[in-house]
């Protein structure tokens, strides 16, 4: 996103019956531990301690376990992070919201001096709007002191301790039951209105859509090792039919969905981003457009917010400020429409990148490793995703879905500036997954190229820069994986020109000079032992790639390499017409070589061919407005942490083999 709420104090959290001995019997169904051994450290004993806490819950307070388990699973995927907060201040593997008491440990991102409009034709656009002032929370903000005051467990505790924490959520099921009118059955089926009330959501798509979720998990089952090494497993239940009828009498509010561009499966609010002219000839906060008629859109740009749900709608609300095509909340994964598809938004930074994406902010800050991302908020931006790439035929991969972080620089003098969200701590795999869409290896050992693919979970780089003092970032699994000069990890950092001139990488959260994510896809440039070689902003970088905790896996595709005859081919940050394209009354725009260059014998892996194009659109009435169209053909390129763009003249492709 391109500006960060700065008002903390408005924005907090930054969101068929059966016996009780059926219940109980159900529980022991689900005591064996299941999935991988525990994590190096953890006393086999107390690796199933976790299991035990959400089978005691479940008897004393009458709760079906597999619901408990579903309910937790879908909040926080059974991690507990080591009682820190989410992003919307919920704690433990229920997630307990306590956003108050959460504020104090938001961190947020360096936000540069990105344009998010990001085109040269217009003056540069850095909005300064802030959040009105106001204190009163929503009450999905607040069930931890709910829960506290039904269980008579100290705050603190259902904070920090586990099983605590499994307990108060239980007891908020179970009080969610009651209010409903509905017995403490042990039917998992009984339990579908609960589960909606347990969302937090304030409306009944919402709602619904959460159950949903939940009642999935239960029906396909689940498994795995948590962050703090405790084994988890929830059995399938595949005919599991809930009484969805239920959700008539949680007395939510009815939410309209009408103008909405979403998929029938989420719930979806249309919040509009203002098309408003304000003085000085200037208007805001986006360009209405008729895409795809006039504009092919190839890409999905995915955001955090670095603010709260409520405080980041009033900002895109604001005409003074920027805008996004959709907001998705971290408590219930309720997402906001704000820029019809057909219009541009202006998030990226890139005026080509704008004028050609989709962009999705996703309540969460990059700088704060533990302020997590949660399952619901990352599956339903996964159906959105999934929605929106067949509606408009954008590719499943890598170069097509974008993070801010990958977006180019459009020119040199811009790069510093670009931003870095979502961050290293956005979990990619697990994202592709929920698409339908996972990282594999595509060839044999000996394969041209890898997809970049670490264990999330395991793979912990240590990062600075996520406090203000610029302290160490807390451990934390990351989908990302650093970069060498030499096959040895005390050797320098590869080192990016655009980005820092002549000095070194680093390791600061924000620096992307000398690291890559997951699903990128880049040439092998060689193997030493448990190391292997890439072709990377014009450099052989190093990555550690043992064969036992592989942190890339084989792959095949295209690749592009300077033709014959040339020692380097300049590489751009957009892909606009030559000159000659432009008609009269449009302004030429430069075709900006940036300070990056693709040398003879190295090679660079293929997201896309695309003609050369420029939206001009500088005047709030839309007369004027023009799509130009080149002759000029240009590749995409994973050329570095961020696509680029090489003239298609410049270079011959490749197949790289199997």
């Amino acid at each position: 996103m391109r500006g960060s709420v700065t008002d903390p104090a408005s924005t907090p959290g930054h969101r068929r019956a059966r016996t009780v001995a059926g219940a109980l019997a159900s529980a022991a169904l689900l005591l064996p531990l299941l999935g991988a051994a525990p994590a190096a450290g953890t006393p086999a004993s107390s690796a199933g301690s976790l299991q035990r806490a959400f089978a005691a819950a479940a008897a004393e307070y009458h709760v079906p376990p597999s619901v408990l388990l579903g309910v937790s699973y879908l909040q926080s995927r059974w991690d507990a992070h080591d009682g820190a907060p989410s992003v919307s201040g919920g704690y433990g593997p229920m997630h307990l919201t306590d956003a108050r008491t959460a504020l104090a440990a938001t961190s947020h991102h360096s936000e540069g001096t990105e344009d998010a409009r990001g085109d040269g034709a217009r003056r540069a656009l850095h909005p300064t709007a802030t959040v009105p002032a106001g204190s009163r929370l929503p009450a999905r903000l607040e069930t931890l002191p709910k829960a506290a005051a039904l269980t008579g467990i100290p705050a603190g505790r259902l904070r920090t301790d586990e099983a605590a924490n499994v307990a108060g959520g239980a007891a908020l099921l179970a009080a969610a039951q009651k209010d409903l009118g509905e017995p403490l059955s042990g039917d998992p089926a009984d339990w579908y209105g609960a589960v909606a009330r347990f969302s937090g959501a304030d409306d009944t798509a919402t709602a619904a859509a959460y159950a949903n979720d939940v009642f999935d998990v239960l029906r396909t089952g689940e498994q795995r090792t948590t962050d703090a090494g405790q084994r988890v497993a929830l059995a399938a239940e595949p005919g599991l039919a809930p009484d969805t009828a239920q959700i008539g009498r949680t007395g939510l509010r009815t939410l309209s969905g009408d103008g909405t561009e979403c998929p029938k499966s989420v719930s979806c609010e249309w919040i509009p981003a203002p098309y408003q002219q304000f003085g000085d000839n200037d208007y805001g906060n986006h360009d209405l457009g008729d895409r795809p008629a006039s504009q092919s859109i190839k890409y999905i740009v995915v955001h955090d917010t670095e603010g709260a749900w409520d405080g980041v709608l009033n900002l895109v609300q604001d005409p003074t400020y920027v805008s996004w095509n959709y907001t998705i909340r971290s408590t219930d994964g309720l997402i906001a429409q704000h820029v019809k598809a057909k219009d541009v938004a202006w998030h990226a930074g890139n005026w080509y990148i704008n004028a050609k994406s989709i962009g999705i902010e996703h309540e969460g800050f990059l700088a704060a490793p533990d302020a997590w991302y949660t399952e619901a908020m990352y599956r339903s931006s996964a159906r959105l995703v999934r929605y929106l790439a067949a509606k408009h035929r954008i590719p499943l991969d890598r170069q097509h879905i974008l993070g801010h972080e990958n977006v180019p620089g459009p020119t040199t003098s811009t790069i510093p500036g670009m931003h870095t969200d979502p961050g290293p701590y956005w979990d990619w795999r697990h994202y592709f997954e929920l698409l339908g869409h996972p990282f594999k290896r595509t060839a044999g050992k000996s394969g041209a190229l890898v997809t970049i693919l670490p264990d999330y979970a395991a793979n912990r780089p240590v990062y600075t820069g996520c406090v203000a003092s610029g302290g160490a970032c807390a451990a934390h699994g990351s989908g990302e994986v650093r970069l060498y000069s030499d096959h040895d990890e005390n050797s320098a950092l590869i080192k990016d020109v655009g980005l820092h001139k002549g000095a070194d990488s680093t390791i600061d959260v924000n620096d992307v000079g000398s690291r890559v994510s997951t699903g990128q896809q880049y040439a092998v440039a060689g193997h030493y032992k448990d190391w292997t070689a890439i072709w990377y902003l014009g450099q052989k970088a190093w990555f550690k790639n043992p064969k036992k905790h592989p942190t890339a896996v084989p792959a095949s595709g295209l690749v592009v390499t300077p033709k014959a005859g040339l020692d380097s081919v300049p590489v751009y940050g957009r892909a606009y017409p030559e000159a000659a394209a432009y008609p009269a009354g449009v302004p030429v725009q430069a075709v900006s070589p940036l300070p990056y260059t693709l040398p003879k014998g190295q090679k660079y892996v293929v997201g896309d061919l695309v003609p050369g194009e420029y939206y001009y659109a500088v005047t709030f009435t839309t007369d004027t407005h023009r799509v130009v169209r080149g002759k000029d053909l240009y590749y995409e390129i994973q050329f570095g942490h961020r696509v680029e763009f090489v003239r298609a003249a410049d270079v011959r492709l490749l197949p790289a083999g199997k």
